[in-house]
């Protein structure tokens, strides 16, 4: 990794207007795009992820997207590993490399560094999914609290995915995940330039999740579900099939909720994803934050990020 090696984060909330900005951006520096995308690594998972379309890819290179079937699971560490590997790559290139994203936890494992935990281990998980449909998450939520009652009193009962990963480490290694978060990797090995985007009104951007949802229902968010269904073996346990969107059309095609009731519940889901994003934001040290209602949006982010992008 070259001594100067600069990265450029372009963080905000779900329906802000990141991929369009970083497009903006590439269409005048010389970027290529990363995904900070903990959906869009997913194969066949279009509709609901909002991915960048074939020309939005031919315009300008972009990176970690369609990276593993639904069936297998994506981590942060495996996110920050193929990022610093792709930052080499890009800067060799004599470009720069642009992440674009919502999963905070993938941007926070990439500046700072992750716990050297252990890899995921497909038995132990299956098993957990297991006793997790005959006895439910709040019975291993409570299991979790009798081993690492730390890391329970942070995880709501029905936070499937982390009471899941806490309970995985616990019975891989026989040691809480709350002991194993003290050691960690070294922080990125080049320079950050952080951008965030958030919006001034509030009530504009869920007006705009509402749309987007809407939008992705016409594109066809049920009838891809039922393609991969019929494609893979998925189970609604699955990280793919907790994704926003994903979870709710599942809940639909099991005959749980009808069309309306799917469109209330994903896009109260959205955004509730979003509050949770930019509270992230909040907390991020030495953050540039951009109202993305901006009409001078993009000229004001291209002003912001000259030093870092200047060929």
């Amino acid at each position: 990794m070259p001594m100067d090696a600069t990265a450029v984060l372009l963080m905000g909330p779900t329906a802000s207007g990141k991929s369009a900005l970083a497009l903006a951006v590439a269409a005048r520096a010389p970027v290529e795009i990363v995904s900070v995308d903990s959906a869009q690594v997913y194969r066949g998972m279009d509709v609901g992820t909002a991915k960048p379309n074939a020309a939005e890819r031919r315009a300008v290179p972009h990176h970690l997207i369609d990276v593993v079937d639904p069936t297998e699971a994506y981590s942060a560490a495996r996110f920050r590993a193929d990022a610093i590997g792709l930052v080499g790559e890009i800067v060799a290139r004599g470009r720069v490399p642009l992440f674009v994203g919502g999963t905070m936890l993938y941007f926070k494992a990439l500046r700072d560094g992750l716990s050297a935990l252990p890899a995921a281990d497909p038995g132990v998980r299956a098993a957990i999914d297991a006793e997790a449909r005959r006895r439910g998450w709040p019975a291993l939520h409570a299991e979790l609290a009798r081993v690492d009652p730390e890391t329970a009193g942070r995880l709501a009962p029905g936070d499937a995915q982390r009471i899941q990963r806490a309970l995985e480490v616990f019975r891989v290694t026989g040691v809480p995940l709350s002991r194993q978060l003290v050691e960690r990797t070294a922080p990125a090995p080049f320079a950050l330039h952080a951008i965030g985007l958030a919006p001034a009104d509030r009530g504009a951007l869920h007006r705009r999740i509402a749309a987007r949802f809407d939008a992705m229902l016409a594109a066809g968010l049920v009838e891809e579900l039922q393609g991969l269904r019929a494609r893979y073996a998925l189970h609604p346990g699955l990280p793919s099939m907790r994704c926003v969107g994903y979870r709710q059309a599942w809940r639909h095609l099991e005959g749980d909720y009808d069309r309306v009731e799917l469109r209330e519940r994903g896009v109260f889901a959205t955004r509730q994803l979003a509050k949770r994003q930019l509270t992230w934001l909040r907390g991020w040290s030495g953050l540039r934050t951009f109202d993305c209602f901006d009409p001078q949006l993009a000229s004001k982010v291209l002003a912001a990020l000259r030093p870092a992008v200047e060929a």
